[in-house]
């Protein structure tokens, strides 16, 4: 047997190839049914954008940390031991499946079993105990966040029967976005969002709580409200899937809720921090990353975003040469308190000077679980800026925050809160060098407005061919996964992370009948006949290099 081995089988009700290639040497001749094809791929097919090795790092990443055991929260763990913070284990998992559902959405949409996959784990993790059983302790609320309590309140253990929106809202995000991307109702059967809360050595027994996708989103739209609509991205998707139009409604009343307190900028020019519901009372935010994070996912106020955006950065962010710094909010805010006093600008040596004279002596750290800050402006600048503001921020961390591979998985290790003797930001922590600046290059400028704008429907995913029967378990890595309808092509390209080699079966679903040319690396090596109802399965040998790989309609 040669080192190529084509092998054509066709009955009267399947057909399907096997391409067995060895890395670097060419492919078998062309055999099969006389056919128009090129025996060379056309260029523009290898010219379609691919994953840089970063963004397969990050993915590769996120698929290592939701495949550990249960229980095994290795790399994600924080300052907070309690995972009360913007740190907290559902922070991570629920900006991990925002990025890799842009990614799938943006990038690589044909790839839809290895998406399916990987935020299926991540919901399943979202439902462990660990990452919601904080909510127990919590409920009992506490002075820092309800000045006027004179005693605790009795605990409750449902973590999303009230309160809480910030697990049960990024869940019913994360269950949505599933329903959207892959036409899968799944997390909408009953009883499939399950709480189990069952300490071993106290309490009165086992408690169940149990909800579905509809039942979740009542549950949060009941809440919101209550409390007078302070409190949108999920039900747009379920209104795209259900016919309905409970987004407009819901928009309406939190805009005027905001409206009647104010709004939601504050004359500094950031947005609110937070809202005290008995106090009715809005807090002030000084720092960016409150913005930062507001502007990175408000995709159904654009021009509001797009005002504070423009001034958001002024004081804090800080360009030297290729790269973007970040200030100290001390600082920050008092370059801006001077240029806004005395109309000048915000990077004049002499303002800047100033303001280091007044905060010599001020902290540059204000707790001991600062914010994220990091990780919440590269989204805002990857959403809102683009690339021309993003890239030099990336290029910063990569210098000073630790870009560390394991496993074929990118990320940024933990260091501690501070800035060096230049100035230099140095803070890294688990969202950000876990989620954030993969989300941050995963995603698309606009990607998340385009996404609330435009989700994907259900003819629109159920018309779209697409690759099923691999996942990021193989040990491969996809750089590009795309359908191109004009041409009636599956471009897929990949290679293993660790240079295994590797037999990969990509199963093609969703052709049209007809003759399909099969390309390796740029040769055709075989053409088959597709029938009514059939799938186009292709095997191929991947290895370190990378193999692009082409199924293109005659």
């Amino acid at each position: 047997m040669s080192k190529i081995e084509t092998e054509l089988l066709r009955s009267d009700h399947s057909s399907s190839v096997r391409l067995l290639a060895t890395k670097g040497q060419d492919h078998g001749s062309i055999s099969g049914a006389p056919t128009t094809l090129p025996d060379q791929l056309l260029k523009e097919f290898l010219e379609l954008p691919k994953l840089s090795r970063e963004q397969c790092g990050h993915l590769r990443h996120f698929h290592n940390l939701v495949s550990q055991p249960d229980g095994d929260w290795s790399f994600m763990g924080g300052a907070s031991a309690q995972d009360h913070d913007e740190g907290s284990y559902r922070y991570q998992l629920a900006f991990m499946a925002y990025a890799a559902g842009a990614a799938h959405y943006h990038r690589l949409p044909a790839l839809r079993s290895v998406f399916r996959s990987l935020l299926e784990k991540m919901i399943s993790k979202m439902l462990h105990p660990e990452v919601w059983g904080y909510w127990y302790l919590t409920s009992q609320s506490g002075i820092k966040l309800d000045p006027d309590l004179k005693e605790l309140r009795k605990p409750w253990a449902d973590p999303v029967c009230k309160e809480n929106v910030m697990y049960s809202g990024h869940l019913l995000v994360m269950v949505s976005l599933f329903s959207m991307l892959f036409d899968d109702d799944r997390y909408n059967k009953k009883d499939i969002i399950v709480f189990d809360w069952n300490p071993m050595f106290w309490g009165m027994g086992p408690e169940r709580y149990s909800y579905n996708r509809t039942t979740l989103q009542k549950t949060i739209l009941n809440q919101m409200e209550h409390s007078g609509w302070m409190g949108i991205i999920a039900t747009r998707y379920n209104d795209i899937r259900n016919g309905t139009n409970i987004v407009e409604d819901v928009l309406a009343k939190y805009k005027q809720a905001w409206e009647s307190r104010g709004g939601m900028v504050s004359e500094n020019g950031l947005f609110r921090r937070w809202y005290a519901v008995r106090q009715d009372r809005v807090l002030v935010s000084q720092q960016l990353a409150h913005s930062a994070w507001i502007m990175a996912f408000m995709p159904w106020n654009p021009e509001v975003v797009k005002k504070v955006s423009s001034t958001a950065g002024t004081g804090f962010l800080q360009r030297i040469g290729d790269r973007t710094n970040i200030r100290p909010p001390g600082l920050a805010n008092e370059i801006r308190r001077i240029a806004n006093a005395t109309s000048g600008g915000a990077e004049s040596p002499a303002i800047i000077e100033q303001a280091r004279e007044a905060t010599k002596n001020q902290p540059p750290i204000e707790s001991k679980s600062p914010l994220p800050t990091f990780g919440f402006i590269a989204q805002w600048l990857s959403e809102v800026e683009g690339p021309s503001q993003l890239d030099p921020l990336l290029r910063h961390a990569d210098q000073y925050l630790n870009p560390t591979w394991i496993k074929g998985g990118l990320y940024y290790r933990r260091q501690s809160p501070g800035w060096d003797e230049e100035g230099n930001y140095l803070y890294m922590e688990p969202y950000s060098g876990n989620a954030a600046i993969g989300y941050s290059r995963l995603n698309v400028q606009g990607g998340q407005r385009a996404m609330f704008e435009h989700p994907w429907t259900k003819e629109e995913v159920q018309r779209r061919p697409c690759i099923e029967g691999v996942d990021l378990d193989s040990g491969i890595d996809f750089l590009r996964g795309v359908w191109v309808e004009e041409r009636k092509a599956m471009v897929v390209s990949l290679r293993s992370w660790n240079g295994a080699e590797v037999v990969m079966s990509l199963n093609v679903k969703g052709l049209e009948v007809g003759k399909y040319g099969i390309y390796v690396d740029g040769k055709l090596t075989e053409v088959v006949v597709k029938g009514e109802g059939k799938d186009v399965p292709v095997e191929v040998e991947v290895g370190g290099k990378e193999v692009d790989v082409a199924v293109v309609k005659s």
